[in-house]
């Protein structure tokens, strides 16, 4: 492949029908306006995906967008884990972003969940800006809560982690986060299931052992105490529909 050659025709074309690329100070003030957790900036400079206003890497529109769906995600990870977003984090979330684009049908379907993506990202970022204020003993306590939402978390672990007593993590924990240990364990996996439920095909049963939820039945009400739909109500009305 003569690569001089095609670059030559490419730039031509591009210049033939006015096509550019977004100028790379306003894309990096873009990627760090996520980075730094600022959704209004991130919303404003944010720039929808289109078969006019962008460069080509396929003939074929949809897959186009695809490529630079993937493109941006990528970008964006790479620029929340730069931010303080913890790395296994930052690409099971841009994992789950691409395999739903990877089943999008129509093109508008990509440039809405690329939407979603971006606030998503730049929200998870506000949070972790805030968290980063945190007391080095509590973001030790989210880092371990985030990390075994499927196993037993318990006063006693993250007392061993910190390396202080468990009455004064369940203390601090409570004065910092302004939840108990338990009740923003409990609103984790709820988060957790809310996203299972919007992206795989786990039954509600699943779920809850998976989260470790005592019981499918106590899952059930404290999902819908937190979202007012039961897992079954929430996964019809969520469920993929977003895209329409």
């Amino acid at each position: 492949m003569n690569i001089e050659k095609k670059l030559s025709h490419v730039e031509f074309l591009n210049r033939e029908y006015n096509i550019t690329h977004m100028p790379y100070e306003n894309e990096m003030a873009f990627y760090r306006s996520i980075k730094e957790g600022n959704l209004e900036e991130a919303r404003r400079r944010f720039r929808p995906i289109n078969k006019v206003d962008m460069g080509i890497l396929s003939d074929d529109e949809l897959r186009n967008l695809k490529y630079h769906f993937i493109i941006s995600v990528a970008l964006i990870t790479r620029y929340c884990i730069e931010g303080g977003m913890e790395g296994e984090a930052a690409y099971n979330l841009s994992d789950i972003y691409i395999r739903s684009m990877d089943k999008c049908q129509k093109e508008e379907e990509v440039a809405i969940l690329l939407k979603e993506a971006v606030d998503d990202y730049t929200q998870r970022m506000h949070i972790i800006r805030k968290q980063n204020r945190y007391p080095k003993a509590v973001i030790l306590c989210l880092e371990y809560i985030y990390e075994n939402l499927h196993t037993k978390i318990s006063l006693e672990k993250l007392a061993e982690i910190t390396g202080l007593t468990p009455a004064y993590v369940s203390k601090l924990f409570h004065k910092e986060v302004g939840k108990t240990v338990s009740e923003y364990v409990t609103a984790k996996r709820v988060e957790a299931a809310e996203n299972m439920l919007k992206y795989s095909e786990y039954t509600c049963l699943e779920i809850s052992d998976y989260l470790c939820f005592s019981s499918e039945s106590y899952f059930i009400q404290v999902f819908r105490k937190h979202t007012g739909y039961t897992p079954k109500n929430y996964r019809e009305r969520f469920f993929r529909t977003h895209w329409e």
